[in-house]
Order: C-alpha cells, then structure tokens, then sequence
C-alpha cells in the first residue's frame, strides 16, 4: 500500500530534475557578461595544468549529450532566455 502511494506522488525522475538544473544554470551563466568568473571557468578558459588519468565527464560534457550540440551553440542559444527555457523543456521531457 504504502509502495502504490510512493509511486503515484513520483512526478519527476531525480535525474531529470538534475539535468534541468544544470541546463538552468548553463543559461544563467551563459547570459553574464565577458569577465565573469563563472562564465570563464564553463568555458573552460582556466589556465592551469590537467591533472593526470582519463579526463572525467565534464559539466559542459552533460550540457552537450543533453542538448545534442557544440558547446558553442549551446551558450549562443542560451543568450535569449525564452527561446533557451523551451529547449530545456524539450531535452528534458520523459520520453
């Protein structure tokens, strides 16, 4: 009984709710200006040294299987705000 309640207040699997808030926050970050921090260290203009082993999955990696685009597309659609919470909503519907 308890298990057929639990199931029926389930609306939204944890990874999908994941998955809208980092495409969120892509957006979010991708609208800042030049200089801002956030946005340097998404786009991965950090200067430094790797460090050594398989290169783990990236956030921008999961932003790009997400939306199924480069990189650069991605933060070029994310500038106009309605237009990137519909292809939020489109990539993240149950299927």
């Amino acid at each position: 009984m308890a298990l057929e309640i639990l199931k029926c207040q389930i609306k939204q699997r944890l990874s999908s709710a994941v998955q809208v808030r980092i495409l969120s926050f892509f957006g979010h970050v991708s609208r800042r200006n030049d200089v801002s921090i956030e946005r340097l260290v998404v786009q991965g203009k950090v200067e430094g040294t790797r460090a050594r082993g398989r290169s783990p999955m990236r956030w921008t990696d999961q932003v790009k299987a997400t939306i199924e685009a480069p990189l650069h597309e991605c933060a070029r659609k994310a500038t106009v705000r309605e237009e990137w919470r519909s292809i939020v909503k489109r990539a993240t519907k149950p299927r």
